[in-house]
C-alpha cells in the first residue's frame, strides 16, 4: 500500500512556527496536499501533549485520527475532491547538544511513539533532564545514545 507521509512537523508551540499550527489545521493541510499520515510533532511539550490527549483517538496500530468534533472545525475548508481520512503518528524532535570525546555535538533526533502512554513515559524521563516546556522542540544536554535508551525503555515499538 502506497501513501504519502510527513513525519517531521511542529506545532504552534515551537519557535518560528505559525500560530494556527494545531491539529485541526494539520488535518486540513494534509488533505489539501494529499498526505495520508502526518506526524504530530512536539509531543514533549506539556500543553501539546494535553491537546493530543484531548483531540486524538486511536485509529489503528500506532495511528490516531482527529475526533469528529475537532475535525468538523476545518472540514468546510476542504474541497470535496480533497476529502480523505488523515492519520496522525505521535512524534517529537529533540535537539541534543552535548560534549563527547572533547567535542560539542549538535544532533536533532526525531522520535515516533505508538501510544500516548508511551509518550507519557518518555516525557517523564525527559523532563528530569531539561525544560521540555520551554519550546516544542526542546534543547537537551543529552547524548543521542542515552536518548535512544530512554525511548526504547518506554517501548520497544518507539
Amino acid at each position: 500500500m502506497e501513501f504519502i507521509a510527513d513525519l517531521h512537523i511542529h506545532s504552534y508551540l515551537s519557535r518560528a512556527t505559525a500560530k494556527n499550527l494545531n491539529l485541526e489545521h494539520l488535518s486540513l493541510w494534509a488533505q489539501l496536499k494529499g498526505i495520508t499520515v502526518v506526524a504530530t510533532g512536539d509531543f514533549t511539550h506539556p500543553q501539546w501533549f494535553s491537546e493530543l490527549s484531548q483531540k486524538l483517538e486511536p485509529a489503528g496500530e500506532g495511528l490516531f485520527s482527529l475526533k469528529p468534533a475537532y475535525a468538523s472545525e476545518t472540514a468546510p475548508l476542504v474541497p470535496p475532491s480533497c476529502r480523505a481520512p488523515v492519520r496522525f503518528i505521535l512524534s517529537a524532535e529533540i535537539s541534543s547538544i552535548y560534549k563527547k570525546g572533547g567535542k560539542t555535538r549538535k544532533v536533532h533526533n526525531v522520535l515516533l511513539a505508538p501510544t500516548l502512554h508511551v509518550v507519557e513515559k518518555i516525557n517523564q524521563e525527559l523532563s528530569k533532564i531539561g525544560n521540555v516546556a520551554s519550546d516544542g522542540r526542546p534543547i537537551l544536554g543529552l547524548d543521542s545514545k542515552r536518548l535512544l535508551e530512554i525511548v526504547l525503555e518506554a517501548s520497544g515499538d518507539a
